[in-house]
């Protein structure tokens, strides 16, 4: 009956062993939990420094951009012509010293890296007087445009000679001298100044652009500014007010 008992109670009595075993099995797994989450907050705090980085980069590199727009703004509207030209005169500048250097000649040297038919090109340009180089800027076509009519003046020497005789120094201004309504021009000199106005206005209306005229278009004008009155309200009103016109026309308009 004893060893009953003692056999019981050792079968009922847990074993202090098995008691920690089964602890450290719990603190196992909430270890790893805690590990697995440090990890995941520095794997986001990493790339949170990564974004952080990125945007002051972007923010950066906007800044600049900004800049050197308003740079680009403030420049003449020519400056890239002049830079490109700026840039290419230091190039030729530079290989001039270079063959100066090696004691070439810097013509020779550049007509040899110039095709034939280029050279030919530019040949015809040089021979033709005042040649039109395309537009650059105002002030370039201004100072076309005067050294073309500058050339046009042939100066009167003997009108001259006359004019010396008569003012004598007076003929030459100085700021004291008072010259508004003293000079009375030629009429040789105002037939030549209206034949010129002529010619220019002549001139600019052959580069204006003429409509084609349609004979087989209804008239419905009365003059050349009615007529482009109506072409304008067409154009902007037509869609809206065709069936109107159509009503008109065939008589049905209520």
């Amino acid at each position: 009956m004893a060893a009953e008992v003692s056999a019981l109670s050792g079968w009922g009595a847990p074993d202090a062993d098995d008691g920690g075993s089964g602890s450290e099995d719990e603190a196992r797994p909430s270890t790893a939990a805690a590990v697995a989450a440090a990890q995941k907050r520095e794997e986001r705090l990493r790339k949170f420094r990564e974004l952080h980085l990125k945007r002051n980069e972007a923010r950066k590199l906007n800044h600049q951009e900004v800049v050197e727009e308003d740079k680009r703004l403030k420049l003449p509207a020519n400056w890239e012509a002049k830079k490109a030209r700026l840039e290419w005169e230091l190039k030729v500048e530079e290989k001039k010293k270079e063959c100066a250097a090696r004691g070439e000649d810097y013509e020779r040297v550049k007509l040899l890296e110039i095709s034939a038919e280029d050279a030919e090109r530019w040949e015809r340009r040089k021979k033709r007087k005042n040649p039109d180089l395309g537009f650059s800027d105002y002030a370039a076509a201004q100072l076309r445009k005067y050294q073309r009519l500058t050339r046009q003046i042939k100066p009167d020497l003997e009108q001259y000679e006359k004019l010396k005789e008569q003012y004598g120094e007076a003929l030459y201004p100085t700021s004291d001298s008072l010259l508004h309504g003293t000079h009375v021009p030629s009429k040789e000199g105002v037939d030549r100044m209206v034949a010129d106005l002529e010619k220019q206005i002549e001139k600019r209306e052959k580069y204006s652009r003429r409509r084609p005229y349609n004979d087989d278009a209804d008239i419905d004008y009365i003059n050349e500014r009615n007529a482009k009155f109506n072409k304008k309200a067409e154009r902007f009103y037509g869609k809206y007010t065709a069936e109107i016109k159509q009503n008109l026309e065939r008589g049905t308009a209520v």
